[in-house]
């Protein structure tokens, strides 16, 4: 499930991102999409990929996995003051996006790709 007032758009200097057509309140849900868990042998082979940028650490109960979510999941694009925030449910193997604050149209959502919307620790690029 995507919501049908989200689009996918350019965005300077990250390529693609995903934009709000409409005002988006707080705690609506963006996207709900399955996911492919996958082994540590197979994320070894994803990391000598570009596929390394668009996976996420999936760990139910300590298990060091990776997961690729299906849908427009991976388009999302980091900010250290994310107005979304992802959420993963391991039981139904599905991750889902939530709006932290109200969007105004137009505006880019994004995600911070450490978990908590406000989680200030360096990723592994030059973050813009």
């Amino acid at each position: 499930m995507i919501l049908p007032t989200v689009y996918i758009g350019a965005t300077a200097g990250k390529g693609r991102g995903i934009f709000a057509k409409a005002t988006i309140k707080t705690g609506t849900v963006i996207e709900n999409s399955p996911v492919i868990v996958l082994a540590p042998t197979d994320r070894k082979l994803l990391d000598q990929t570009l596929l390394h940028d668009y996976i996420f650490e999936w760990q139910p109960e300590g298990q060091e996995l990776c997961c690729m979510a299906l849908g427009w999941l991976p388009l999302y694009n980091h900010s250290y003051l994310s107005n979304c925030e992802y959420f993963m449910e391991y039981d139904e193997q599905t991750m889902y996006i939530q709006a932290i604050r109200d969007i105004k149209p137009g505006e880019e959502l994004t995600i911070n790709y450490n978990g908590d919307w406000n989680n200030e620790a360096k990723v592994w690029f030059d973050a813009v």
